[in-house]
């Protein structure tokens, strides 16, 4: 199979595909939502998951058969090489009939379903075929149940195993595919299983749950038989996230920067801004608040707690370091990514084996090359922040902290907040 294109997850030389799903998911929902406000940068977004889908399509070409990772990365992370130099094995793992992956591939059909909502407009032929692939691997993962962590094994742990379970990314794709389609079986399957569901307040590559009821509540508050089953939760996930709330659930540092639970903090902090965006925007075509024990919070609010989550990673904080490398006068050097540490084939032509570049890594001198616009793990919660390559959790960049944030910067970019 011709597996070549998709994302690396980080800093490393892996295809981890089931939180590259998720980022491709997060960037089709960017622009869903917010694609109007993007100006010339939409064109750059829609290449970016075009990209991605196209690797997606050629995952999923066969049928029954979904490659869920290139890279072996055990292999991998025991070098320190630059993507053109890698000579590490890219073995492939893949989930199918017998060996099943139904988190992976459903993952995988809400992204494909995501990006073809992207491209309706643009290019209806490719949105179409996106959306046909989505449903076949849609069927996959829900007809032959079971998780890729059993079937990919030590492929996928303990880099990216699934902890939540897959019956969130069934709902996940499902509605997705109910937005995108319109076909009723995916509406009534998501209103099925719901009630499934345990950690209403959890978002991420891992944890779908706050974002389905935050994604289906769109079409929830204009349906009376699904407004019960939807909207309460996803007003439990902001009362869980304001400040002020009785039910809060996270924590905010000197500076008001929102943290869980984990290492690379800004994962939550962007894929948690962002659902307080789009369900501000969902309440107020709907006129609606949100009620939390004596507080009462209007779609203002919840702009303005995600406002100040992007106007603290952009340097408005105590240490005034921007978390985005390159924007700022201040932001991280020496961030956990072997791109930017090791030096170009153009100023080193000579192959780098795989100990060779641990010189580098172990300089002291900031990166040679500067990753752009890349947001890292940010800040530990006593807001100390080590600009060091062997503190992974805080320098490293990852597709799915800087997925979310793309919706965020489109929204903020606008003139004015409203």
């Amino acid at each position: 199979m011709d597996m070549v294109g998709g994302y690396y997850d980080a800093g490393d030389n892996v295809k981890f595909n089931f939180p590259m799903a998720f980022t491709m998911s997060m960037l089709g929902w960017s622009v869903l939502e917010f694609g109007d406000l993007m100006g010339s940068e939409l064109q750059n977004a829609l290449e970016a998951i075009r990209w991605g889908s196209d690797y997606f399509l050629k995952a999923t070409k066969y049928p029954n058969i979904v490659v869920a990772q290139v890279g072996n990365p055990i292999a991998d992370h025991g070098c320190w090489e630059r993507p053109e130099d890698m000579d590490t094995p890219r073995t492939s793992y893949f989930v199918s009939q017998k060996r099943p992956g139904s988190e992976l591939s459903a993952e995988i059909a809400a992204a494909l379903a995501a990006s073809s909502m992207a491209f309706r407009k643009t290019d209806p032929h490719y949105s179409n075929l996106l959306l046909i692939k989505a449903m076949q691997v849609f069927d996959f993962a829900n007809k032959y149940r079971g998780s890729y962590n059993n079937s990919v094994g030590a492929g996928a742990c303990p880099f990216y195993c699934d902890i939540s379970g897959y019956m969130d990314e069934l709902i996940w794709g499902a509605a997705w595919l109910y937005k995108a389609s319109n076909r009723p079986n995916y509406r009534d399957f998501v209103k099925a299983n719901i009630q499934s569901m345990g950690n209403l307040d959890e978002f991420g590559w891992d944890c779908k749950h706050a974002g389905i009821n935050v994604l289906v509540s769109q079409w929830a508050m204009a349906d009376a038989s699904s407004r019960d089953l939807f909207i309460p939760n996803a007003d439990k996930f902001i009362c869980s996230l304001l400040p002020s709330s009785p039910t809060k659930s996270v924590s905010y540092s000197k500076g008001g920067l929102l943290f869980k639970p984990g290492g690379c903090n800004l994962q939550h902090t962007t894929a948690l801004s962002f659902l307080l965006i789009v369900y501000a925007r969902y309440m107020q075509s709907a006129r609606k608040t949100v009620t939390c024990g004596n507080e009462v919070a209007d779609p203002a609010r919840l702009i303005n707690l995600a406002k100040s989550q992007v106007d603290y990673i952009l340097g408005k904080n105590p240490l005034g370091m921007s978390y985005m490398v390159g924007y700022g006068a201040k932001y991280p050097e020496k961030i956990h990514h072997r791109g930017s540490t090791l030096p170009s084939v153009d100023m080193h032509p000579q192959h780098i084996q795989c100990r060779e570049g641990d010189q580098y890594f172990k300089s002291e001198k900031p990166n040679p090359n500067i990753l752009t616009g890349a947001v890292v793990g940010g800040p530990a919660e006593d807001v100390s922040f080590q600009d060091s390559r062997y503190n992974a959790g805080q320098s490293e960049p990852t597709t799915y902290v800087n997925a979310p944030f793309v919706g965020l910067l489109a929204y903020f970019n606008k003139p004015t907040i409203s």
